[in-house]
């Protein structure tokens, strides 16, 4: 009767001792591993060939003044009636060169300050999610209050290296009221480097006058970024006024962004990966473009989401063959272009976190490590093609990501690597369980699984026959309860919410997006 009470304190201790979620992150993490390219110089110049044929004769929209303004300034040809633009290589290659290699974003914890760019890998959970679902309560509309979990979640998961503004859409405030809600809580509830909200200049604007409150009224964008936000095109072709908003206010005041076009190829591209990311390529260098328009040097990340739509019903197919070839491909015209790079690491179609979620998950998070992709977003949780985070998926996820860091940390040759003495000693036929060498090394030798259960069926059915998911379900509880607020100044709490309390009145009457 008492089995699955002793199976969860075993939990409970193996989770707390597990510095991975609740010890400080050690660091920037690095890919020392050569990247995997599937092109050659010569494909790179024939992708780059027909980007610029793309943007010089087909053109692309901006559907915002001030971008056609800018446009014109800058000698693209401009028809301010059509919002259309058509952009010279040489003017395009011109401004695009002035995008930085690489770049800091930093977090209200300095220790966990980040690099974006070179070898540099990080984290990010999935965000803006409109659904939530745990084994617990079911799937369900998200709310404040799940919203606050999930920030909490995050932050005490060190395998994760940011926080998002908006883990999932929270049903229950007023839409003028959220982006203001979601920015302060992720602030008091963590420490971690944020990536806001991008949608029009007011949103934007909002999250830039928060991150004054928490940074200086001078944000001093020379040390480093401290806030931004995803830029997804409008595929095929079209930026609209919402995300040129976004991107325009954060340039503006020398924050990142990561301009990415979401391209399904059959539906928002030619049915070819290479036609799909060859427009994807035209796409985010004329984003990346008008950000050294607005403002030269302001941080940038070339972001690929290119996967296929599923022929037999027409829906969107993640973690797929074709969709590893466009991170891999999009990876490489990053670095072709000098530019950090963005992919997606959790990408699924399932409904449920089933082994479709976690082979298709895996088909998504191994091509983003061997691309050196610099910027994982949606690393964790993805659920249900997007439109549902998991807290179960969220754990399981983070148990490969906190595999692959451990990978990436490479073999370690320091020490009595080859053990030769041990090996003299125990001979044919012994075995090496009791040797020193072992004793010494039992518990860092290996990488020490949180989630994966590795008894034998009969201990595994005695002990309570969970699965990975029941597992998971006890496993993110156990973490919520162990949860640790990071220390913020009280004047700095205070200023936050005056803010977001002043700003929603402000705003009860306002569009928005307009």
């Amino acid at each position: 009767m008492n089995r699955p009470h002793r199976r969860e304190r075993t939990i409970d201790k193996q989770a707390r001792s597990k510095s991975s979620f609740f010890s400080l992150p050690s660091g920037q993490l690095y890919n020392p591993y050569r990247p995997l390219e599937i092109l050659t110089p010569e494909q790179v110049q024939q992708i780059h060939e027909a980007s610029m044929h793309i943007l010089e004769h087909t053109g692309i929209r901006f559907q915002d003044a001030e971008a056609l303004s800018l446009w014109e300034q800058a000698g693209a040809k401009v028809d301010h009636v059509k919002q259309h633009v058509w952009i010279d290589r040489g003017l395009l290659m011109e401004w695009v060169a002035k995008a930085p290699q690489s770049f800091t974003v930093r977090a209200r914890n300095p220790q966990r300050s980040r690099l974006i760019g070179g070898n540099a890998i990080n984290f990010f959970p999935s965000a803006g999610m409109v659904f939530v679902r745990d084994l617990g309560r079911g799937h369900r509309p998200g709310q404040s209050s799940d919203a606050l979990e999930l920030v909490k979640l995050i932050q005490m998961t060190n395998v994760i290296d940011f926080a998002p503004v908006q883990s999932v859409v929270m049903h229950d405030v007023p839409v003028h009221r959220k982006h203001l809600v979601d920015q302060a809580m992720s602030y008091i509830h963590s420490d971690k480097p944020l990536l806001g909200t991008s949608h029009g200049r007011i949103i934007a604007g909002d999250g830039i006058e928060m991150a004054k409150i928490v940074f200086g009224e001078d944000l001093q964008p020379e040390r480093g970024a401290v806030i931004g936000g995803n830029i997804n095109v409008n595929s095929p072709l079209v930026y609209d006024e919402r995300m040129v908003g976004g991107m325009i206010t954060y340039a503006r005041h020398g924050q990142f962004t990561t301009i990415t076009p979401f391209i399904l190829a059959g539906a928002m591209s030619p049915i070819t990966i290479l036609a799909a990311v060859a427009q994807q390529n035209a796409e985010a260098l004329a984003g990346i473009a008008l950000l050294q328009i607005v403002r030269a040097g302001a941080p940038a990340i070339y972001g690929g989401f290119v996967t296929n739509v599923d022929m037999k019903s027409g829906a969107p197919s993640f973690g797929t063959p074709e969709g590893a070839w466009a991170l891999l491909m999009g990876a490489q015209l990053a670095r072709h272009y000098r530019l950090p790079y963005r992919g997606s690491g959790s990408l699924n179609t399932a409904n449920v976190p089933d082994t479709q979620a976690m082979g298709e998950s895996l088909w998504a998070l191994w091509p983003c490590v061997l691309a050196h992709t610099n910027l994982v977003i949606h690393a964790a949780g993805w659920l249900e093609s997007g439109l549902t985070i998991s807290y179960e998926k969220y754990i399981t996820d983070v148990e490969n990501l906190a595999m692959m860091q451990h990978f990436l940390q490479g073999v370690r040759w320091d020490g009595d690597v080859f053990a030769l003495n041990e090996i003299h000693e125990v001979g044919p036929a012994g075995h090496h369980l009791g040797t020193l060498h072992t004793q010494e090394r039992f518990e860092t030798a290996f990488y020490p699984s949180f989630l994966a259960d590795r008894r034998n069926l009969g201990t595994w059915q005695a002990m309570g026959a969970e699965d990975s998911i029941q597992r998971a379900h006890k496993l993110w509880q156990i973490i919520l309860d162990s949860y640790e607020q990071p220390p913020m100044e009280v004047t700095m709490h205070e200023a936050l919410s005056d803010f977001v309390e002043r700003r929603a009145c402000e705003l009860e009457h306002v569009n928005l997006y307009g």
